[in-house]
């Protein structure tokens, strides 16, 4: 009896390795929901080849989503899946933005050609952009749990992560933005 129970104890404590708080971003196993949801026009067709593929291929990408490549994640902060791909995307001006994903960040080119590179800095834990060759930082995440952004002036503020820092920001940005009309 004692033989069973620490079994069964040693499979419960193998779990939670496997179940840890690290969930990853799955990025294989979306990538395939993604296709299987717009592979055709038609859902009906989309749901039936889904119920066919979904629990062999689903399963095998949940697998090796969960064992390897989340792991692969946790310990060196990216996904080898989803670390590259390129989007176009519609601004809120209505013009048209080709998004790719970098090592660094985010490559941004517009439809006039104009490219604008977004990149983070693990050692400084910051994000800066480059455009035209100049390059500014925008936000850097401090280590007592603030941020310390760079307003469209080039002076810098210092904001908490939450709610009233935000809105901290946010008046600053327009504070701005009013003197700059006067």
């Amino acid at each position: 009896m004692k033989k069973i129970s620490y079994k069964v104890a040693a499979l419960l404590l193998s779990g939670t390795l496997v179940c840890s708080s690290c969930i990853g971003s799955f990025a294989l196993f979306n990538g395939y929901e993604k296709w299987q949801c717009n592979m055709t026009n038609s859902k009906i067709v989309n749901g039936l080849v889904g119920l066919i593929l979904q629990p062999i291929v689903g399963g095998v990408c949940l697998f090796a989503d969960a064992l390897v490549l989340n792991t692969i994640e946790f310990w060196s902060g990216s996904n080898p899946i989803a670390s590259t791909g390129t989007q176009s995307v519609i601004g809120s001006d209505g013009r048209n933005y080709l998004v790719k994903t970098t090592k660094k960040g985010y490559e941004i080119k517009a439809d006039d050609g104009v490219v604008t590179y977004f990149n983070h800095d693990p050692k400084t834990d910051s994000w800066s952009m480059t455009q035209n060759g100049v390059t500014r930082e925008l936000v850097r995440f401090n280590q007592d749990g603030t941020i310390r952004a760079t307003l469209p002036s080039g002076t810098t503020i210092t904001v908490s992560q939450d709610e009233a820092g935000l809105q901290q920001m946010r008046q600053a940005v327009w504070n701005e933005s009013v003197f700059a009309l006067r």
